[in-house]
């Protein structure tokens, strides 16, 4: 009987086991998961074996449609979460039960509690913490040359020219060593320099007025720059359309309180000092990797050419900051999130909300970096672009018994959380506000011509929508929020065309048109006859995108007309995949197409640039 009985949970235990793969057809399951396929997994048992069990190798994503399906996530929400430290497979933590830990004191103070760092214990014993940066920024002091060497050194050869040429010599040396006459105020050094042959240019801001009214969820302002004195010979011109970059600076409060919590003297400050860069591109924005040296001053550095604000914290800054914090505990925490332990840590760091430079330094208020060493781990502070809204050749003003060309652009404040006062504005949306605000306060004052200048220069991106379009056919602009800029400029000129007469429509979708709808009334006369504003949270509630399905005759229309176009402009995100998603499913109802030849429909227009989209 007993035997029987081994015998059974013998048998019984052999079919729980699978069974090493063997040669022969393939039975392996779909790569894509499904239900279905779990029978196709195990074969008959076989002689029992015992031995461990093994994991399942199966492929259960393929594709992104798979990666959503499983995570909640698309790939690209996926790539902008993870920092790509190897956090999430748990790379480098050992396990709590064989790490010592030690206690620290946390520093206590506002900016670190607003960091949001879930740290509950350090390892006394920690590894794999990076390298400290290589410094590749130096600044010194300059040392100008006093006198015209002796002729009686034996070390200086004077040449064939004598005592003339030396002191030739020592006269261009010494000018290398001055500053560039130069307002650093209201415009960059010249070696921030965004592309050659293109140099920053001051334009003095003619007039600005905010578009949105109170109420609205984001605030929109209208620049008139005045570009009469733009410099000539560049080989490009403004195009309707086309866009302009600027170099926006850092709020200049901010720059001096990153000085004050370095205890840079504030004598130094202004004063010429010699940057000595051993490779890279910075200070400059367009060049070759290499050395330079080039006489400025600390404040033009911090204001013109690093980022303080707009990029996740790195390794790099906050390994700087351990080596020279002073605090045991907070050179211990910083430490922690440079380590493998602390990974986990830092990528939820990392991938949370953008915090300043300032913000770092009042954390840990024992860390005072040099500046230098600063300089060679923040980021460089790139151009914004902003989109014309107008026609170029044809706006112009007499003033001063003088013409002066204008270019017209609308600038949306963008805003994300900040650790004192709940939220700021972005280097470059911010920078135009304050400049707006200046502006509009000084003229209330009562002020003659006050100057405020925007340092700009002509737009370097690949913008579609500055093509030139030497065809009259019919245009579907569709836009929301500061997306509907660049159209204006286009129904401006087509307005003026008598063989563009109506064939030209817009689409604006707006949050509520009472406060936030852009350039009302400012489109022409027949404004009321080519513009359509869809609201989504007032009326109707609906959003351009559901407006361009229920326009789908006008759609097919112009798609199909000889040279007619249609362009999309705005924000990537709901938007511009929203409105994408209807012209294909315009495409599919008009054109009794499937999906997929929809799509490939959209996307030979878009090869022959009759579909037309800018969105960020």
């Amino acid at each position: 009987m007993a035997t029987q009985i081994d015998r059974i949970l013998a048998e019984h235990s052999a079919a729980s086991i699978p069974e090493e793969p063997r040669p022969g057809p393939s039975a392996a399951p779909s790569l894509t998961y499904s239900d279905s396929s779990d029978e196709h997994e195990l074969e008959e048992p076989r002689q029992p074996e015992l031995r461990r069990r093994r994991a399942s190798t199966r492929l259960i994503a393929q594709s992104p449609s798979d990666v959503q399906r499983i995570t909640g996530e698309t790939t690209t929400q996926l790539i902008r979460r993870c920092c790509g430290g190897g956090c999430c497979l748990g790379l480098g933590r050992p396990k709590k039960d064989d790490v010592e830990v030690e206690q620290i004191e946390f520093p206590d103070n506002d900016a670190y509690k607003s960091l949001c760092l879930k740290i509950d214990q350090v390892p006394a014993r920690l590894t794999g913490v990076c390298d400290l940066p290589e410094q590749t920024t130096f600044l010194q002091p300059l040392r100008r040359p006093s006198s015209v060497p002796s002729p009686t050194d034996s070390g200086v050869s004077l040449g064939a020219d004598g005592p003339a040429a030396a002191v030739a010599a020592v006269e261009t040396s010494f000018h290398k060593l001055n500053l560039e006459d130069l307002d650093t105020r209201i415009q960059p050094p010249s070696f921030v320099q965004p592309h050659p042959p293109h140099h920053v240019f001051p334009a003095r801001i003619h007039n600005t007025r905010e578009l949105t009214r109170e109420g609205a969820e984001k605030r929109t302002f209208h620049f008139d720059l005045d570009v009469t004195n733009y410099p000539e010979g560049e080989g490009v011109d403004f195009k309707v359309g086309g866009a302009i970059g600027v170099s926006a600076p850092n709020e200049a409060e901010m720059v001096e309180e990153v000085l004050d919590l370095l205890l840079v003297p504030r004598f130094l400050r202004d004063k010429p000092v010699l940057l000595r860069t051993t490779k890279g591109r910075w200070p400059t924005v367009w060049g070759d990797d290499q050395a330079r040296e080039i006489v400025t001053t600390r404040r033009d550095l911090l204001t013109w050419c690093s980022d303080i604000q707009s990029y996740p914290p790195t390794k790099q800054i906050l390994r700087v900051l351990a080596e020279h914090a002073t605090d045991a505990n907070e050179r211990k925490v910083l430490l922690f999130l440079c380590s493998a332990e602390g990974q986990g840590v830092f990528c939820d760091f990392r991938t949370g909300p953008h915090v300043t430079l300032v913000q770092l330094l009042h954390a840990f208020p024992s860390a005072k970096p040099p500046l230098d060493l600063l300089f060679s781990v923040l980021q460089p502070l790139m151009p914004r672009f902003y989109s014309l809204s107008n026609d170029p050749h044809e706006s112009f003003l007499t003033r001063d018994g003088k013409q002066h060309r204008l270019i017209e652009i609308a600038v949306t404040v963008h805003e994300t959380a900040d650790w004192r006062t709940k939220t700021r504005p972005g280097v470059g949306s911010g920078f135009f506000q304050r400049q707006a605000l200046k502006l509009i306060e000084a003229q209330e004052r009562g002020e003659k011509d006050p100057e405020f200048y925007i340092p700009m220069f002509k737009g370097l991106m690949a913008n579609p929508l500055a093509k030139q379009f030497v065809s009259d056919g019919p245009m579907l602009l569709i836009g929301a929020g500061v997306g509907i800029a660049p159209f204006r400029g286009f129904v401006q000129r087509r307005l003026k065309t008598a063989n563009c007469a109506n064939k030209v429509w817009v689409l604006q979708g707006v949050r509520d048109s009472l406060v936030d709808e852009l350039y009302s009334g400012e489109w022409g006369v027949h404004e009321d006859e080519v513009k359509r504003v869809v609201q989504s949270r007032r009326g109707e509630g609906r959003y351009v995108q559901e407006e361009v399905k229920a326009q789908a005759d006008l759609v097919w229309y112009i798609i199909n007309s000889v040279d007619g176009r249609v362009f999309v402009c705005g924000s990537s995100r709901g938007m511009g995949e929203g409105v994408e998603k209807a012209l294909v499913e315009v495409a599919m109802d008009k054109g009794n197409l499937e999906r997929e030849e929809a799509q490939n429909f959209w996307n030979l227009k878009k090869e022959v640039g009759q579909y037309i989209a800018e969105t960020w």
